[in-house]
């Protein structure tokens, strides 16, 4: 099967999970072998991609230790310092566009005095300069521009900033959120996820082919979007055969959310939402005065996790989905009740590999029985729809209550959206905040990330058996009773 990966970054990442995968699958979890995955990802030969093979196999060390699962300091991403030495640190620097022209509107305009005119050209001291800008915007010939760390620009909570002295970027977990973008965006793959595949390959095999315990496979509904020549159904049976004693849709949680939230939407008034770990975050660390307006419910995973230790006390969860923040939400917050460990369709398909399988070759597995509306909570948008078909089907006429909501694809918007609120002038009553931008499809563990995911979502919805809400919910209420 021909693997589809948006950058070479992640064809590395994916090659270090599969090699460790295959070890602990094989009881080989030994310093010698660890220390064996550098040469076979890196052979003898010309370097691939540093200034040497010896520092492209260290920098894989690093990326092995952090597939065994990283230090433990609070967080679920990290920099791989010798990987962090490639880009440029010079700020705002004046480039060989600018012409000397005579009206020097650079130096006029600079409050700090940092720019003067040597041989008809702008120099910026970088001592006296602040970085404010200002130069940049009266410029003629946009001769004077800004080199921003990749890392540094898709972290829009502002949480990384570069050391002046080893020029490394650092992580400030106080406002990190988890969501991932740094990890996704970074074009060197100095920062990176850490992770528990080990940890679930052992949990798996420990079951003794789940006759000591269950482990459930709680996979998210972005999985549709991510094998273009394969359908839901064969990935749910490719994931079955990982050793899985069942795989359960994080959608048939969604279904349970959206109603949920509905009746606490109607009852209160005003509501974002908490699906979305990395949004929650954000609002707990950016806006706290609206922390107590996040719903109260759990998260997709997490309400789908609860109900399967309701039904089977003995069980054990994975969730699989494109979501760094699930990882953090699984390790530090209530969520840990429920569920045991995160992994992404990254580790996913290293663990598929691992073990030979190939999902476009597998039988279809049946499918649990999740609504359209629950599915295409993937997507941005999808949460709001569902919370107002929940109200439709629970009889809250527009009269009593009228759901005006806005969906915020990524933090940018979430940001507005919240400053709105906490400044009173927002007109809807629902945020629906979606850190990434897309939505989960958007997801920086994502195989993939194409035009087409939304619309292999909605079908993937559109094929649901279940047509509502409270259908969804009563074939859970159902089995329920059948388990006890």
């Amino acid at each position: 099967m021909a693997l589809l990966f948006d950058t070479h970054v992640q064809k590395m990442k994916y090659n270090v999970l599969r090699e460790v995968a295959k070890l602990a699958y094989n009881d080989e979890l030994t310093s010698a072998k660890l220390m064996d995955v550098a040469k076979i990802i890196i052979p003898d030969g010309k370097p691939m991609f540093r200034c040497c093979i010896y520092k492209e196999r260290a920098i894989i060390n690093e990326r092995v230790s952090m597939a065994l699962g990283g230090e433990e300091d609070g967080t679920v991403i990290g920099v791989l310092p010798i990987a962090c030495d490639e880009c440029p640190v010079d700020g705002i620097q004046v480039s060989a566009a600018c012409r000397g022209c005579l009206a020097h509107r650079c130096k006029d305009n600079c409050p700090k005095d940092a720019i003067s005119i040597v041989d008809h050209h702008a120099v910026i001291d970088k001592e006296k300069c602040v970085e404010c800008g200002r130069c940049m915007s009266v410029c003629p010939y946009s001769a004077i521009v800004k080199h921003t760390r990749p890392c540094v620009n898709a972290c829009k909570p502002k949480a990384i900033h570069i050391d002046p002295e080893t020029q490394k970027a650092i992580i400030n977990k106080e406002k990190c959120i988890s969501c991932g973008a740094c990890v996704y965006q970074c074009p060197f793959g100095a920062i990176t996820d850490k992770s528990s595949i080990t940890q679930v390959i052992s949990l798996i095999r420990n079951s003794h082919e789940n006759t000591d315990y269950h482990v459930y496979a709680v996979v998210a509904p972005s999985m549709a979007s991510q094998y273009p020549n394969a359908v839901p159904e064969q990935v749910v049976a490719g994931i079955r055969k990982l050793g899985f004693h069942a795989v359960v849709e994080a959608a048939w949680g969604a279904d349970m959310v959206a109603w949920l939230e509905a009746q606490e939407l109607a009852e209160k008034g005003f509501l974002t939402s908490s699906c979305c770990p990395a949004f929650v975050s954000y609002v707990e660390k950016n806006f706290p005065t609206l922390a107590p307006n996040v719903s109260h419910n759990l998260s997709p995973m997490a309400q789908i996790a609860k109900w399967l230790h309701e039904t089977d006390p003995s069980c054990h969860v994975v969730f699989i989905g494109p979501c760094i923040a699930k990882k953090a939400e699984t390790k530090y917050t209530k969520t840990k009740e429920f569920v045991d460990y995160t992994l992404t369709f990254e580790e996913m398909q290293a663990m598929f590999s691992a073990r030979g399988i190939d999902v476009t070759k597998m039988e279809k597995a049946e499918l649990d029985n999740a609504s359209f509306f629950g599915r295409i909570f993937a997507r941005c948008g999808g949460l709001a729809t569902a919370v107002e078909q929940a109200l439709r089907e629970q009889g809250v006429t527009e009269e009593q209550f009228k759901l005006k909501g806005v969906s915020c694809n990524g933090i940018t918007e979430c940001r507005t959206a919240l400053l709105k609120a906490q400044k009173g002038v927002l007109q809807e009553n629902f945020i629906e905040g979606m850190a990434c931008e897309g939505g989960c499809i958007g997801g920086p563990a994502c195989l993939s990330h194409s035009s087409k995911n939304a619309a292999q979502v909605d079908a993937y919805g559109r094929s649901s058996m279940e047509q509502t809400i409270s259908d969804a919910i009563s074939v859970l209420r159902l089995n329920e009773t059948e388990n006890h």
